[in-house]
């Protein structure tokens, strides 16, 4: 019968097409243009470019008013009457005393900043400094308002010894080491006799985009961030990077380039256009591009390189900074998902665990997982391990049910007084022994792939030669190379030299 021999052969066709479109699909998937079993990332980060650390390039910071009053910074307050420090009563939901002689948490009130000599005080358990309805200086409230607001006046012959005035008039003063009230004229001297006098000690500092948007404010900081982009990072750097070996750049960038160009203050505006130009430039010179998304909506670590206000770490805490932690991952995806050059989006960086817990990370990595799916088969998904979290394998039995996912770690021999007095040879042997352990840890044959997708040839070692230097780098580069994705320096430019890849390549300390 010819008609059911006809209906036979197209359902056969039909068969035969849908299995080689499914086997297109899976060789696009396994051997396409982004997921390449043979091609391993040899990168480098473009930091301190689209997320400010003030530690890469300290001069950015040079023309802000009252530098050392940005944000998050810990300021404490000794009285020159009684010789204590303001101290919150039980760390804050309580009345603010004068009677500590020492200063730590209690003692130290993080500012924010509302203009260059215009501030609120976060006191330990997160209230702001305000004053109450008889004027006495408390720390019970939430939300910052107008009473808990304050101008600092400093003495210009000793810029440490300060006023606090309050937004009724009046200064603070100690009245005794159990009363701060808010009722000085001011009208005395700057002498050791003046309840109304301190003398202020700072205690930890952040540089981060916050801090520099917020200094310069409105009218300044579009200028100096427009410049500092368009000038930071320019297409030469990408040919030097492509001429040098390596084969791909991790991009930090901050949440708020979703929003550009008016993103929500105090952040501006631009950021947007330097990434494009990256793509311009990653495409014309054949390099890879990994976007990080390095600061979340909330932080989700304290430090400044998330931009964070004050070291307090939001990210998380409600589904809503998942949420548009997720949008910014579409938004992105959606952006550059045709452009050649991207290779990986990762969904988040270095969230620091105990407060970022493992199901908080899990939402965002499906999340965000299925958001790039949406708009690319081909970019790798890129997964953060929690900094702090006492098992590296914590993610890999979930990110193995998600094809083209990769398990980013960070390895410096820094930041932890185990690596303070260790020789050369210990380092070296740290790189070969411990790290190859770790590696092998989180690289399993049926699991994600991995990345180092930061680590650094700069050490604790006092006086080393540049033989030792390369030795350290050359250690590096060997057992990261390992890593089944890849790895990336960390970074391209800075003012410590060993930190910048472009210094330390210029001036043959790695060689690749």
């Amino acid at each position: 019968n010819m008609t059911t021999y006809s209906s036979c052969a197209k359902k056969l066709f039909f068969v035969y097409y849908l299995f080689i479109i499914s086997s297109c699909c899976i060789f696009n998937f396994s051997y396409g243009r982004n997921l390449n079993p043979n091609f391993k990332v040899k990168a480098v980060n473009l930091g301190g470019w689209l997320i400010t650390e003030g530690w890469i390039k300290p001069s950015l910071f040079d023309g802000i008013p009252n530098k050392d009053f940005l944000d998050g910074t810990g300021l404490q307050f000794k009285s020159v009457t009684v010789g204590k420090y303001l101290c919150a009563e039980l760390g804050g939901g309580n009345i603010i005393v004068a009677n500590r002689t020492d200063a730590s948490g209690w003692e130290t009130f993080k500012i924010w900043r509302i203009n260059s000599t215009t501030f609120n005080f976060r006191v330990f358990n997160k209230e702001f400094v305000g004053i109450d309805g008889s004027g006495n200086v408390v720390a019970v409230e939430n939300k910052a308002g107008i009473s808990e607001t304050f101008e600092i006046v400093r003495n210009s012959e000793d810029p440490n010894r300060v006023r606090i005035k309050s937004t009724n008039g009046f200064f603070l003063q100690v009245k005794t080491e159990e009363l701060v009230t808010a009722d000085n004229g001011g009208n005395g001297g700057w002498g050791d006799d003046d309840p109304s006098v301190f003398i202020i000690k700072t205690s930890g500092r952040l540089e981060g985009e916050f801090q520099i948007t917020n200094g310069y404010g409105p009218i300044m900081a579009p200028q100096v961030m427009t410049e500092h982009w368009r000038t930071y990072i320019v297409e030469e750097d990408f040919k030097f990077i492509a001429n040098n070996g390596l084969n791909a750049v991790r991009i930090p960038i901050g949440w708020w380039i979703a929003s550009d160009p008016t993103p929500p203050k105090p952040y501006v505006g631009g950021s947007l256009q330097a990434l494009d130009n990256a793509f311009l430039w990653a495409r014309k010179y054949g390099l890879k591009v990994i976007i990080d998304l390095h600061a979340a909506p909330g932080s989700q670590n304290p430090w400044e390189h998330s931009s964070n206000r004050d070291g307090t770490i939001e990210w998380g805490k409600t589904d809503d900074t998942i949420q548009q932690t997720v949008e910014v991952i579409d938004f992105l995806t959606a952006r550059y998902a045709k452009n050649p050059s991207l290779y990986a989006v990762e969904l988040i960086n270095e969230p620091l665990a105990p407060e970022v817990t493992l199901d908080m990370v899990k939402k965002l990595y499906q999340d965000g997982y299925n958001a790039v799916r949406k708009h690319s088969s081909t970019a790798y998904v890129v997964m953060s391990n929690r900094l702090g979290s006492p098992d590296a394998t914590e993610l890999l039995t979930f990110a193995s049910g998600l094809k083209g996912s990769v398990i980013d770690v960070h390895y410096y021999n820094l930041f932890s007084d185990i690596y303070d007095n260790m020789s050369v040879q210990q380092n070296l042997d740290y790189v070969n022994t411990n790290r190859t352990a770790q590696l092998n840890t989180v690289t399993q044959s049926n699991g994600p792939l991995t990345f180092v997708g930061e680590w650094v040839a700069e050490w604790q070692v006092r006086d080393a030669t540049k033989e030792d230097y390369q030795k350290y780098a050359n250690a590096q580069l060997e057992v990261f190379g390992r890593a089944t994705f890849g790895w990336a320096y960390w970074t391209l430019k800075n003012v410590n030299n060993h930190w910048s890849m472009e210094w330390m390549i210029k001036n043959g300390y790695i060689k690749l």
